[in-house]
């Protein structure tokens, strides 16, 4: 009875330290993200490079800045509705600051032409940073000074405050992980890193 009576007492321990437990783990705030949004073009590539960035979480293709709500690929990609293809990054600011996601977005675009991103054409492909409050405008305004000292020709990309983001449809997201060979083989066509080596050199992140 004696054995019998301190398994009763060991089983209820156990179960309380389980309670406490996940108690515990209820109650610990999840750790804070922020969210950075870019559109340089395609947004298949966009997506892609950002994804190699360590702390970042997500990354959702989608479409900002234009005059309706919820436009389909069809609607922006004809061009006129004033949208834009972007990339909305969900990141963890204590692993990846907003100064060096910025630092790939300009490494990853052509910043000197308008409405167009190396072969796609039409402001849907614009580039731009839309800015999550006056922190992140900041960060922009500053990291375009320091882009303009490297070239001659005027930046051409946008720095606007981030309106509705539209997710992009399902066959969007991810579209160079779901479909690699026809990803690489339309960037390659677009002349994409090409351009990119012309103007930054050797691509390094």
């Amino acid at each position: 009875m004696q054995q019998l009576g301190w398994r009763r007492v060991g089983l209820g321990l156990s179960l309380w330290l389980m309670l406490v437990a996940a108690a515990v783990a209820q109650g610990t705030p999840p750790a804070p993200t922020a969210t950075a949004t870019f559109a340089g073009g395609c947004f298949w590539c966009v997506e892609a490079d950002f994804d190699k960035v360590s702390g970042v979480i997500s990354t959702t293709s989608g479409y900002i800045g234009g005059r309706s709500a919820n436009p389909s690929y069809d609607e922006v990609s004809r061009g006129g509705s004033g949208h834009a293809e972007a990339v909305e990054i969900v990141f963890d600011p204590a692993k990846v600051s907003y100064e060096k996601l910025l630092d790939v977005f300009w490494h990853n675009i052509d910043p000197l032409v308008k409405d167009r991103q190396f072969c796609d054409r039409g402001d849907q492909y614009r580039s731009a940073i839309f800015y999550h409050g006056e922190e992140q405008k900041r960060a922009a305004e500053a990291s375009k000074t320091a882009v303009q000292k490297r070239f001659k020709q005027a930046i051409a990309t946008e720095i606007v405050a981030a309106g509705a983001f539209t997710r992009a449809e399902d066959y969007h997201q991810d579209y160079h992980v779901k479909n690699p060979i026809r990803y690489k083989f339309y960037r390659f066509n677009c002349g994409r890193d090409a351009r990119l080596e012309e103007l930054w050199g050797a691509r390094s992140q």
